[in-house]
């Protein structure tokens, strides 16, 4: 069989993402927050983009201009140094001068005397972690030495919740100590506020409380020493019974109990707050609803005029330079176009999300209807992968709430009726049954499945459970209170 070398001519279609495709899908399905820093970012590396109000259709007029010029001519023009006169010097105040000038080269405020100076404090904003309360508490204390240097890894080793993640031997490894050693400073840092913090485990957390509250000895230690299995299982019957108390008591010390911190580290959390900025509002104006788009904190991007003049021929440039600009400007112009195209296809994504939704906007949250992306995407003739990209990360105000453009589309669940409702509705309903519910006796999931048919809503009991685990709301044993 002879092998051989040919050259064959073959025609074929294929789908081709250019770089500027590519990122304008991403511009799509970028947050707020994250469209923010990519414009910032853009901003530094691209000279030809800088922040003002300008039409796109001018940057495009630039760019095409850009095109159209002789990049192989170049000239250099001689630049002439602009000689200052005297006039005028004679009537600047040198003095005042002076004394508003700033040789640090930025403007703080001026006080003339210290009492007049702002406390410190109040400009403080870095908040105190558990690790630097412990160790704040360590310092004020006697422990020093070797012992000083097994507290500091001991603290060292405490995670946001305020437990021990490491083992007594693995600190000994560390210091050069014996695990005796470690035990004995161990309780010395578990003697440090929040109460509770070093421990390792949750029972051990619990004790340390109870005696810090000096109720060492009492009944609530006894349960939480010798029935922590029993209490987790609400079996308060047979706690009463082992330790020959009347079921009040036992219930009594549960309620103490119940009050201690699993997790004395919380209130020291670092984690800050990040506040939902709104994509787009809905204003209800008379009987209709008006959409507006949030462009507060988003940069108006426009092409710079002396890049812009440049390209058009006003002056000669180095073929080189010219080339970069252009490319530079091409970037510009797509990116800026890329922008006003993500904006008015959010604009017109919520204009159908009310039309579809109109009840929900009118009356709350029962009504909110079915909705799928496919239903969005044949109203504006978009593809649904668009929608999709589109209602990501994505959050709308409305007179009813601030809500993710994804709570819109959700499933249908059949009523008795012979119509359909959204399941975000039926989670509504099942959370108002579970707060409406006496705490002593909950209902089960199929006394809720039976509360639910009362309201025409027929659903299986298997679908209460999913949903109510979604919602974050335990059995109706976990939710069983007996005090």
């Amino acid at each position: 069989m002879a092998l051989e070398i040919r050259q064959q001519l073959k025609l074929s279609q294929q789908l081709v993402m250019t770089p500027q495709l590519q990122q304008a899908i991403k511009l799509l399905q970028l947050s707020r927050m994250e469209l923010v820093e990519l414009v910032q970012q853009e901003l530094e590396e691209n000279p030809v983009l800088e922040e003002g109000a300008e039409e796109v259709q001018e940057a495009e007029t630039a760019a095409a201009e850009a095109e159209r010029t002789d990049e192989s001519a170049s000239a250099s023009e001689e630049v002439k140094e602009v000689a200052g006169g005297d006039e005028g010097l004679n009537d600047i105040d040198w003095q005042t001068y002076l004394e508003g000038y700033n040789l640090g080269g930025t403007v703080a405020d001026s006080y003339e005397e210290d009492e007049d100076r702002p406390s410190y404090e109040n400009l403080l904003t870095k908040k105190s972690t558990l690790s630097d309360h412990l160790l704040w508490q360590l310092g004020l204390s006697r422990i020093s030495g070797l012992q000083r240097l097994v507290a500091t890894e001991i603290i060292g080793n405490i995670d946001d919740d305020g437990y021990l993640t490491a083992t007594p031997e693995e600190i000994a490894g560390a210091c050069g100590c014996t695990s005796g050693e470690v035990e004995t400073v161990l309780g010395q840092v578990q003697a440090f506020d929040p109460p509770g913090v070093a421990a390792r485990s949750l029972q051990e957390c619990l004790l340390l409380q109870v005696r810090q509250l000096d109720m060492v000895g009492t009944l609530v230690e006894t349960i939480l020493r010798d029935f922590i299995g029993e209490l987790e299982n609400r079996k308060f019957q047979a706690i009463a019974k082992a330790v020959g108390a009347t079921l009040d008591e036992v219930l009594g010390a549960a309620k103490v109990i119940s009050q201690l911190d699993p997790k004395p580290g919380t209130p020291f959390g670092h984690d800050d707050v990040h506040y939902i900025i709104p994509d787009i509002f809905v204003y209800k104006i008379g009987e209709e609803y008006v959409v507006v788009l949030n462009d507060e904190g988003l940069p108006n991007l426009r092409i710079n005029s002396f890049y812009r003049h440049a390209l058009s021929g006003a002056s000669s440039i180095d073929a080189k330079a010219g080339e970069y600009i252009q490319e530079k400007m091409r970037g510009a112009v797509w990116l800026i176009k890329s922008i006003h195209q993500r904006q008015r296809t959010i604009y017109k994504v919520t204009r159908s999300i009310v039309k579809f939704q109109r009840d929900f906007f009118d009356r709350g949250i029962e009504h909110l209807r079915p909705l799928v992306l496919r239903d969005v995407a044949e109203d504006i003739e978009m593809h649904e992968s668009t929608i999709s990209r589109v209602t990501t990360n994505k959050y709308v105000q409305t007179p009813q709430g601030l809500f993710e453009l994804k709570y819109f589309f959700n499933s249908g669940i059949n009523t008795t009726e012979g119509e359909s409702v959204a399941s975000e509705s039926v989670k509504s309903k099942i959370r108002d049954i579970v707060a409406g519910e006496n705490p002593k006796k909950p209902y089960s999931d199929q006394k809720i499945v039976d509360i639910l048919k009362r309201h025409g809503i027929d659903i299986a009991r298997r679908t209460v459970t999913k949903y109510r685990e979604m919602l974050g709301i335990g059995s109706s044993t976990e939710r069983k209170r007996l005090f």
